[in-house]
């Protein structure tokens, strides 16, 4: 079985971070988040998948140049134009000769969803499309689907007022379709699968959900990245960074990195091979990726420093995410902030809430 996994976003939600990579290519606590899709495929039992390519898609073959990663060989498929969610799985599938039974997969989420359980319950119910399901506390965001008892999609309810929602059961961006869902979609044009392939789909009874308690976070924004980042460290350590020495239950010490013994480790701590922490240095809440510098006496809580970040002394960092290379000057203060690759904080700065470059 072969799967189509949706990445052309354009990451709008996640700018400044996306402005020069595609949001997949984000890195959640070491690893891409387009890696940590392939390794849920792969421990489903399934071992090929269809990029469907819009935004920047050099980014993919730079990183994956044999066409494999996680085990999961690659194939492909880059849009001369945005086709939307439906348009670019029939764009996708077709270009890649898919005539069997697939999976399409949303790029930007962070789940542990059992995929083989999926795929039987698919089977057995002769559905012509399957879509994982979601509980959440705020449906309003997302598309909601009532069903019957046995499964069956009533109704598809893109983005209900909290208060009208039938359910709190959302789209979870994982589906199971047979081939001819291929041929539902016109070709050559904008199509969504939440406005128009699935309602017509819900028509004709064709349509069932699974309901899964399955641990799922859309990582679109930067709040839920950096709740996606931490979760890794707890909820689900074990999709950790590979090749990490774990220190205890919730730090975690790449090769070659250097920690003084006067700084102050907390909770939930990661940093990556060859960066360096100097003194007095208090980590809380911290994701300190490689080839990184914390200068003396600073305080980092909550936050991810990513590549060749240089923190200078006395800096503190709250609730914010740096990019690579981003270096920051002395006695700077970032809190609510989000660093774009390769810029510059002076020394002294006092930001909060703000996005660099706008």
């Amino acid at each position: 079985m072969k799967a189509v996994i949706l990445v052309g976003g354009e990451g709008t939600r996640l700018r400044p971070l996306t402005y020069k990579i595609p949001k997949q290519m984000i890195r959640i606590a070491g690893t891409t988040m387009i890696e940590r899709v392939l390794r849920n495929l792969k421990n489903s039992g399934i071992y090929e998948a269809v990029l469907s390519l819009g935004y920047k898609p050099d980014a993919f073959l730079k990183a994956f140049p044999e066409s494999r990663a996680q085990g999961v060989s690659l194939t492909y498929v880059v849009e001369d134009s945005p086709l939307d969610t439906a348009g670019a799985i029939r764009y996708a599938a077709t270009n890649a000769g898919i005539k069997e039974t697939f999976v399409v997969l949303n790029g930007d989420v962070l789940t542990d969803l059992n995929l083989s359980e999926v795929i039987k319950f698919h089977e057995s119910s002769k559905a012509r499309g399957t879509i994982a399901l979601t509980p959440v506390e705020d449906p309003s965001r997302f598309g909601v689907v009532p069903t019957t008892e046995d499964g069956k999609v009533i109704n598809f309810i893109e983005k209900p007022r909290a208060e009208d929602a039938p359910t709190n059961y959302i789209n979870a961006g994982t589906y199971v379709f047979e081939p001819e869902v291929i041929g539902m979609i016109d070709d050559g044009r904008r199509v969504s699968i939440e406005r128009e392939t699935f309602p017509e789909m819900v028509k004709e009874g064709s349509l069932f959900a699974y309901k899964s308690d399955d641990y799922w976070l859309d990582t679109g924004t930067h709040e839920s990245l950096l709740k996606a980042s931490f979760d890794v460290l707890t909820v689900r350590k074990d999709r950790f960074v590979e090749n990490a020495t774990e220190a205890s239950p919730t730090i975690f010490l790449g090769k070659g990195v250097s920690v003084s013994s006067s700084s102050v480790l907390l909770k939930e701590i990661l940093v990556l091979a060859n960066s360096e922490i100097e003194d007095n240095v208090k980590l809380d809440k911290a994701i300190v990726h490689e080839n990184s510098i914390v200068g003396m006496d600073c305080v980092i809580r909550n936050s991810i420093l990513y590549e060749n970040v240089r923190v200078g002394k006395k800096s503190t960092v709250v609730n914010s995410i740096v990019a690579d290379d981003v270096e920051i000057g002395d006695e700077a203060v970032l809190e609510n902030t989000v660093i774009g690759r390769g810029e510059r904080i002076e020394a002294g700065s006092r930001l909060s809430g703000a996005r660099i470059p706008s």
